[in-house]
């Protein structure tokens, strides 16, 4: 058997161990659609990571649909990328990718190979740990770039603009979000971005002198040909105590998906 495995196109044994994995778990079907999930492995971010891929399994089991995590760039490439039909990037930076990773990424993005959901650390967006700015991924999350963030956090509401972004059904015109370390950036995206929610400032509690003034949390770039949607929210594992940022993350899947 490792003799075969080792003659396997990476592409291939990413579907077959996938299919394994399936029937080991009981699933009678095959996976409806297939998710690339990628996570940091460490860092102050982890607790929230774990708690998504607890959730995310769980979908995934109740939806039918599998879900391979991956916790650096190395096996990204066209033909590995081919493998799913969404990438979501759990609080996963923009930075220290592979160039064919980073290359077929954008492939994937411009081309509208697959659906993406960005959260959090995917606008971490600037000159991080000696490595330059992306500038597609900043032009992607709408020209911006990474400026400041409440290191000390703050609960805030966050208020809905586009109600009938069906990213948003089943939503409330704003909800509460407990604790998060809002980041501001040197603009607002909103000229170059379809802006679905942002955080009203005003509500910080405790509050901080660190705002933006117009301040987007939730949107999404028409200019690709991907359906793409970025949620800033995702840094700590309480946010899956949120019935409304379960349902909105849920909605995401489906409509990044074009189901």
């Amino acid at each position: 058997m490792k003799n075969v495995f080792g003659k396997l196109p990476v592409y291939l044994l990413v579907s077959f161990l996938s299919l394994l994995s399936f029937i080991s778990k009981g699933q009678s079907k095959p996976p409806k659609f297939k998710v690339l999930a990628m996570a940091e492995p460490g860092g102050h971010h982890i607790a929230y990571s774990k708690a998504a891929r607890i959730w995310l399994d769980s979908l995934a089991g109740k939806e039918n649909f599998s879900i391979d995590y991956i916790d650096k760039t190395d096996p990204i490439n066209e033909a590995y990328l081919a493998n799913y039909q969404l990438i979501i990037q759990l609080d996963y930076v923009p930075y220290a990718w592979k160039p064919e990773a980073s290359a077929a990424f954008e492939k994937y993005i411009n081309e509208g190979k697959g659906g993406w959901i960005g959260f959090h650390h995917a606008t971490l967006l600037g000159e991080f740990d000696g490595y330059k700015i992306w500038p597609w991924f900043s032009d992607f999350m709408g020209g911006i770039r990474y400026k400041n963030y409440i290191a000390d956090f703050a609960a805030a509401t966050v208020n809905i603009e586009n109600k009938k972004h069906r990213v948003m059904k089943g939503v409330p015109g704003s909800f509460l979000v407990k604790k998060e370390e809002w980041y501001i950036y040197d603009k607002s995206p909103r000229p170059n971005v379809n802006v679905i929610a942002s955080v009203d400032e005003s509500t910080y509690s405790p509050d901080s002198k660190i705002k933006m003034g117009d301040h987007p949390v939730i949107w999404s770039n028409p200019k690709m040909k991907a359906r793409n949607i970025y949620i800033f929210m995702g840094h700590s594992p309480v946010l899956f105590e949120s019935a409304e940022y379960k349902t909105i993350f849920k909605n995401a899947i489906f409509w990044a998906l074009r189901r």
